[in-house]
């Protein structure tokens, strides 16, 4: 049996948000290609996956460090905003209720070469927990297909697929999924 991957997780801050984008490039088209075209990636990239400074702000965006070297990132939101960087239209920031509102996850992108590693069960062990801790009594999230069977191993039921419009006319499809916080 191998030893586990060396990482911490810290909250993101404004300084890594040029490392932040360029992991979830590498994220997107290192582990995407088996589900998403070419196009379909590349016009995902900056509006529907890219850095949404407010979770950075909020401080419920997290970083998987390997030494010096940002490899994994995710966070939770008390936003209405389901997914998106700051570029996606229809973003919403009000705040969510967590008596009848869940807690959303997002944005958790891993760099390839870490992949399968334990640093997206970390980052989402912690974002639940912070969630809880917050009062929310459930999770929701729109997941990427490969994010699918990673969420769903981790206790998220599947919605029905839906087709998202990116720029230039191109759709892309993601899997809305929810959880309920114990």
């Amino acid at each position: 049996m191998s030893e586990p991957a060396a990482f911490a997780l810290r909250p993101a801050t404004h300084d890594d948000v040029e490392a932040i984008d360029a992991l979830i490039g590498a994220s997107a088209r290192g582990l995407g290609r088996p589900d998403y075209t070419d196009a379909e990636i590349e016009a995902a990239l900056g509006t529907a996956w890219g850095v949404d400074t407010e979770l950075v702000r909020d401080g419920t965006y997290f970083v998987a460090l390997a030494g010096r070297d940002i490899v994994g990132c995710g966070g939770w939101s008390r936003r209405a905003t389901l997914f998106g960087g700051d570029a996606e239209p229809g973003r919403r920031s009000d705040l969510l209720d967590p008596t009848r509102d869940a807690a959303r996850i997002r944005a958790f992108f891993v760099h390839p070469h870490w992949a399968r590693r334990g640093l997206g069960t970390a980052l989402l062990d912690r974002c639940e927990a912070e969630a809880r801790a917050h009062g929310f009594r459930a999770a929701e999230l729109v997941a990427t297909l490969p994010g699918v069977r990673f969420y769903r191993a981790r206790g998220y039921a599947s919605g029905e697929a839906f087709r998202h419009r990116l720029p230039g006319g191109v759709t892309i499809e993601f899997v809305p999924m929810r959880k309920t916080l114990a």
